[in-house]
C-alpha cells in the first residue's frame, strides 16, 4: 500500500497481526490524504478515477466521495479527541459550505456548477451520503459543527433534513433516517420531525428481526454483511451517542449474539466470507466488532476483538486492496469489475471508513492494550449451526479456512422470482474461495434439461443441527419451475470434509444433473481426474477442491474458469454428473466409490426419487488422499436412508425425503 512507513510490528503485543492503534492511524492517514488529492473546487465534491460511474451518476459519486472519507476523518479525528495535524476538518467544513449552497437534482457534473450536492430524493443514493455526513457531524460535533457560521449550519441541516422526508429504498436504508434524525434531534434542529424519523426507521427494521441476532435486508431470507455493518452498527451507535440506555440494552443484547456466530466467519488469513452484496466494502467488516467492544456488548475478549479487526484490516491492504495512487479499488484485492453492483461508483469503496470504528476507544482501552488472542478458527476444528439464517459454519485450524453452508439465504423478494444471484444462491461460501460470477456455477447442484442448467430459486430452509443442515428448491430454468420437480438437500460437515445428498423427486428419467464443487482460483492451478474423483489445486496461494462420487454420479471432471474469480486470475472446480432414473424405480444404480445399496428398488413404475451423494472438500494443503469414508444408501416409501460411516468411528444416520429431513448422529 503506498503510504508513509508503518510503525514496527509489534509482535508481542500483537503476535497474530502485529498491528495496534499506530498502525490503524497510519493506514487512515494514507486513505484520507490520497483520496483528498482528487477533491474538487470548494472540497464539495470528491471525484475518484474509475472504470464508470455509478447509476446515480458522477455527481452523486462525487458526494460519495466527501461523505464516505468525511466519515473516516471523523473517526480520526474523534478518536485523537479532536487533533487535526492533516487539517482535514477546515477541508471539510469548506466542503459543507459549498455544496449546500444550492442542492441540485441535475446528476452530471458541468462547469456551470462543479460543486452542489444532489438533493435527497426518494430513494436516492443522497440519502445513503447524508447518513456519513450526519454521522461525521456527530462524532466531530465539539470541533467542526459547533465552530460553523450560522448560515452554514442552517443550509446543512436542510439539506439533511431532506432525509426524513423522502421514502427510503425498504430495507436497511431505514436506518439512515435514524442516523440523520439522531443528529438532527441532538444538534436541536427540526427535533421533532427528527425525533419522529428515529422511532420510524426503528420501528421498520424491527419487522426484519429474526431473533438471535439476525437481520434479513427487507426480503424474505436476504442475510449477509449488512448485519454488522448497518443493522446492527447504525442503531446500537445511536443509542451509544444519545446516552440511551433503553435502546442500547435491546440493541447491544442484540449484536453480542450476533458477534458470537459472527465472529467464526473469519478466516485465520483475516479474510470475512465472500458471501453478499457490496463486498467492496472489504473492512468494514470489522465495523460490528468495534461496536461491540465500544458499548460493552460483545462476547468477544478484547484480544479477540482486535486480532480479529486488524486481520481483516491487514488481509486486504497486504493483498493490494488500494491501486498505486493509493486509493481504494472496486473489487476484493484488486478491481474486479464482475463483482461491482451498478449502484457502485469509484468512491463507494471507502463504506469500508466504518471499520475504523475502533479509533473512538481511547488509547488505554483493553482493546488496545490487551495482547491479541486467536480467533475462533484458530482454537479447533469446529462445525457450529446458525439456525437464524440457515447456515452451517465449518472451519478448519490447520489452514484456517471457514466455509459457509448455505441452506437458508436466497435475497429473494417476497413477490417475485428473481435469477439466482452468485453471492447469495450457492450452496456454500468461504473465506479463501469467491464465486463464479459468470459461466457454470460453482458449489450448485442443477438439473440439465435440453442444455439448460437448472436454477435454485427461493431457499426452503428445512433446519440446522449438530454437523448438518438441509433445505429444498424447486429448480428453474429460465425463470420457470420444473412442473412437479423438487430437490431436498442435506450437508453433512466434520473436519473439511462434506458429503452433500441431493434427493430428486419428480424429475423425468434421463435427466442429466450436475453438483459443482469449490471453485479454487490463484496464480495458476493444475487439475486430476480418476474414476470418480476429480481435483482442482490453485498456487499463490495453495488451494485444494476436490469432489467424488458416492451414489448416483457417474461420472466426475473438472471444469477451469479461464477469468478466475475475484479471489485469483486462474481457476478451476470438480463437476460430478449423473443422470436421473426412471421406470421401475432403479434406485441402488450409479452407485460410486466406497458406497452400497441397502436393498433392491421398489419395483414402482413412473418418475423416481433419486438420490445423488458426493463428498466434497477445500483444503489449503494438497493432501492427495481420498476420504476412507463408508456410505450406505437405502430406499424408503419416502424417499432414502443413507448412513455415513467415518473413519473416526463416527456414525450419521439421515432420512431424506421430498422436502423433509430427519438427522441422527452417532460420535461412536
Amino acid at each position: 500500500m503506498p503510504h508513509p512507513p508503518f510503525p514496527p510490528e509489534d509482535r508481542s503485543l500483537s503476535p497474530y497481526t502485529g498491528w495496534g492503534r499506530a498502525h490503524w492511524e497510519a493506514a487512515a492517514d494514507a486513505l484520507l490524504t490520497a483520496a483528498l488529492r482528487h477533491a474538487g473546487p470548494g472540497h464539495a465534491l470528491i471525484n475518484l478515477p474509475g472504470p464508470r460511474p455509478s447509476w446515480s451518476g458522477p455527481r452523486s459519486d462525487g458526494l460519495e466521495g466527501y461523505a464516505r472519507t468525511f466519515l473516516l476523518a471523523a473517526l480520526r479525528i474523534a478518536g485523537a479527541g479532536g487533533r487535526d495535524p492533516l487539517g482535514l476538518l477546515d477541508r471539510y467544513a469548506e466542503g459543507l459550505a459549498a455544496g449546500t449552497r444550492s442542492p441540485t437534482t441535475e446528476r452530471e457534473l458541468t462547469g456551470r456548477d462543479p460543486v452542489a450536492w444532489p438533493a435527497v430524493t426518494d430513494r436516492g443514493q443522497a440519502m445513503v451520503e447524508a447518513a456519513s455526513v450526519a454521522l461525521a457531524l456527530r462524532l466531530t460535533r465539539p470541533w467542526l459543527w459547533d465552530r460553523l457560521p450560522e448560515r452554514t449550519r442552517t443550509r446543512t441541516a436542510d439539506w439533511l433534513t431532506g432525509a426524513l422526508h423522502h421514502t427510503p429504498v425498504d430495507n436497511n436504508w431505514w436506518l439512515f433516517q435514524v442516523t440523520v434524525g439522531g443528529f438532527l434531534a441532538e444538534s436541536g434542529h427540526r427535533t421533532e420531525a427528527a425525533e419522529r424519523a428515529v422511532e420510524r426507521g426503528l420501528a421498520r427494521v424491527e419487522q426484519w428481526y429474526l431473533g438471535d441476532g439476525w437481520y434479513t435486508d427487507g426480503r424474505p431470507r436476504a442475510f449477509d454483511h449488512y448485519n454488522g455493518w448497518a443493522f446492527h452498527l447504525y442503531p446500537v451507535l445511536h443509542a451509544h451517542l444519545a446516552d440511551d440506555g433503553r435502546l442500547l440494552d435491546r440493541y447491544g443484547t442484540r449484536l453480542a449474539a450476533h458477534l458470537e456466530q459472527y465472529a467464526r466467519t473469519f478466516g485465520a488469513g483475516g479474510a470475512p466470507l465472500h458471501q453478499g452484496r457490496s463486498l467492496i466494502y472489504r473492512f468494514a467488516s470489522a465495523a460490528a466488532l468495534w461496536a461491540g467492544a465500544l458499548t460493552g456488548h460483545s462476547p468477544l475478549t478484547p484480544g479477540t476483538t482486535r486480532r480479529l479487526a486488524s486481520g481483516a484490516l491487514r488481509h486486504f491492504l497486504d493483498g493490494g486492496a488500494v491501486d498505486d495512487g493509493g486509493l481504494l479499488t472496486l473489487g476484493w484485492f484488486g478491481p474486479c469489475p464482475a463483482m461491482v453492483q451498478p449502484y457502485s461508483g469509484p468512491a463507494s469503496p471507502y463504506w469500508a471508513s466504518k471499520g475504523f470504528l475502533g479509533l473512538l476507544l481511547p488509547p488505554g482501552h483493553p482493546v488496545w492494550t490487551d495482547v491479541e488472542e486467536p480467533a475462533p478458527v484458530e482454537r479447533g476444528d469446529a462445525v457450529r449451526p446458525l439456525p437464524g439464517p440457515g447456515w452451517l459454519v465449518q472451519s478448519t485450524a490447520a489452514d484456517g479456512i471457514v466455509r459457509v453452508h448455505n441452506h437458508g439465504s436466497d435475497n429473494q423478494p417476497a413477490d417475485e422470482v428473481l435469477p439466482d444471484d452468485p453471492l447469495y444462491a450457492r450452496l456454500a461460501y468461504s473465506t479463501v474461495t469467491g464465486p463464479v460470477l459468470e459461466g457454470t456455477a460453482d458449489n450448485h447442484f442443477a438439473l440439465l434439461v435440453e442444455g439448460e442448467a437448472s436454477e435454485r430459486g427461493p431457499i426452503a430452509p428445512l433446519g440446522t443441527g449438530p454437523g448438518w443442515a438441509a433445505s429444498a428448491h424447486r429448480p428453474r430454468i429460465k425463470g420457470t419451475a420444473l412442473p412437479g420437480v423438487g430437490v431436498t438437500t442435506l450437508v453433512l460437515a466434520t473436519g473439511a470434509e462434506e458429503i452433500h445428498a441431493h434427493l430428486v423427486t419428480g424429475a423425468a428419467a434421463g435427466t442429466g444433473v450436475r453438483h459443482t464443487g469449490w471453485a479454487v482460483a490463484g496464480s495458476a492451478v493444475e487439475t486430476a481426474v480418476t474414476g470418480g474423483w476429480a481435483r482442482a489445486r490453485a498456487t499463490g496461494p495453495e488451494l485444494v477442491s476436490e469432489a467424488v462420487a458416492l451414489h448416483g454420479f457417474r461420472a466426475a471432471t473438472v471444469t477451469t474458469l479461464p477469468a478466475g474469480t475475484a479471489l485469483g486470475p486462474a481457476g478451476a472446480m470438480p463437476v460430478l454428473t449423473g443422470t436421473v432414473t426412471g421406470g421401475v424405480d432403479d434406485r441402488g444404480a450409479g452407485r460410486g466409490p466406497g458406497e452400497e445399496t441397502g436393498g433392491p428398488g421398489t419395483g414402482q413404475a413412473g418418475p423416481a426419487a433419486c438420490l445423488f451423494v458426493s463428498l466434497t472438500r477445500l483444503s489449503g494443503a494438497d493432501t492427495a488422499a481420498r476420504a476412507a469414508v463408508r456410505t450406505v444408501a437405502e430406499p424408503t416409501p419416502e424417499g432414502y436412508r443413507l448412513l455415513v460411516e467415518r473413519p473416526d468411528g463416527s456414525r450419521c444416520e439421515a432420512l431424506i425425503g421430498a422436502g423433509a429431513v430427519t438427522v441422527t448422529q452417532d460420535r461412536g
